[in-house]
């Protein structure tokens, strides 16, 4: 079990610190403005910016626009940024969750196997033809969420089986069963249908391309009340750190508190799947550089998580947009590229990282 202290020895913040949330939030800001500015449509972010703002409530400003313009900025590009910032927040944080409750520094949001279940259950929509509606009743993302919210109930009841406690070894073993049993399931139904692997391996792979603003209100309403579950449970988080037998004997109920937050991480990171594909390496990369920047607390990563994982990903979906203009990366490359150097410099670290 690791120090709660922060690097090289500092102890862990009590509390987020005011020139934290400043500069995630000028971090998340900025990403959006970026986001909604760059693109094969030049627009001035002055009047980017004053577009969004005119449709604020009692708000009416000129922000001298064409109609092809306002149109790019409120219907492609800024849908696209929101759902780039729900994604990035509730995978960030759901990765950051899971580090906390399963006391493993390399945990992520699928480490319960929704990943594979998400993957199943797309591919399966997308062979048997019903999918590629799009729209928050396209049946892709709603097969997918089915998928990985079953995928992580499976095995947390597996964790559980043969009157075995639900102990953190126990359910990440569940989880490399549930996801090996899926992924082989995944590949039985692509040698079934080869016609239909172009269209799988593009969502696997991840995107954030959308249909307006239905898939943002798909999304919504899971990531609002998971991240509200999540942020409530930051000091809960924090004491679980110290171990089953030692939060238990401080008053807290660890079976209940531990189901508490996997289900919430389970069924934001479903709904994040369901809408922008298996996006990897996000729930890794920003909890670790906050624990770097700002120390172990939970009371500082998960908050700061929500903010800084959505700016990541809409930073990551301007290079996927724009590298290989016209054509698109799939924005699970972009964050691979980003996940593989920084792991080569959390080896180098590995000494100073508080997990």
């Amino acid at each position: 079990m690791a120090s709660p202290g922060g690097p090289g020895g500092r102890p862990a913040p009590r509390r987020l610190r005011r020139r934290w949330l400043v500069a995630a939030v000028g971090a998340t800001v900025g990403s959006c403005i970026v986001g909604v500015v760059v693109g094969p449509t030049g627009i001035s972010p002055w009047r980017a910016v004053a577009s969004l703002v005119d449709h604020l409530p009692l708000v009416r400003l000129d922000a001298g626009l064409t109609d092809t313009e306002a149109a790019v900025v409120w219907s492609i590009r800024f849908p696209r940024v929101v759902l780039g910032l729900l994604v990035g927040g509730m995978l960030a944080s759901a990765g950051a969750a899971y580090q906390g409750v399963f006391r493993n520094p390399l945990a992520d949001p699928y480490l319960l196997g929704v990943a594979a279940g998400a993957g199943l259950g797309a591919t399966a929509a997308i062979v048997s033809g019903v999918g590629g509606g799009g729209g928050a009743l396209d049946p892709v993302p709603l097969a997918a969420f089915a998928g990985g919210v079953g995928a992580a109930v499976l095995t947390y009841l597996l964790g559980g089986a043969w009157g075995t406690a639900r102990s953190p070894a126990s359910l990440i073993l569940a989880g490399v069963a549930m996801a090996s049993l899926f992924t082989a399931a995944q590949t039985f139904v692509l040698q079934r249908h080869s016609d239909s692997i172009r269209p799988v391996y593009h969502w696997i792979l991840g995107r954030l391309s959308t249909a307006g603003w239905s898939e943002v209100l798909l999304a919504l309403p899971y990531v609002v009340v998971t991240a509200g579950v999540l942020v409530a449970y930051r000091r809960v988080l924090d004491v679980m750190t110290i171990g089953d037998e030692e939060a238990s004997g401080l008053g807290l109920s660890v079976g209940r508190s531990r189901l508490v937050v996997v289900v919430a991480a389970s069924l934001g990171t479903g709904a994040a799947v369901a809408v922008g594909g298996l996006i990897g390496f996000v729930g890794i990369i920003v909890p670790h550089t906050i624990r770097l920047l700002g120390g172990a607390s939970y009371r500082v990563i998960l908050p700061l998580s929500l903010l800084l994982g959505g700016a990541f990903l809409v930073a990551a979906d301007v290079v996927a947009r724009t590298a290989l203009a016209p054509a698109e990366l799939p924005i699970g490359v972009v964050t691979a590229f980003c996940g593989a150097p920084f792991f080569v410099v959390l080896l180098r670290l590995r000494r100073t990282v508080p997990v």
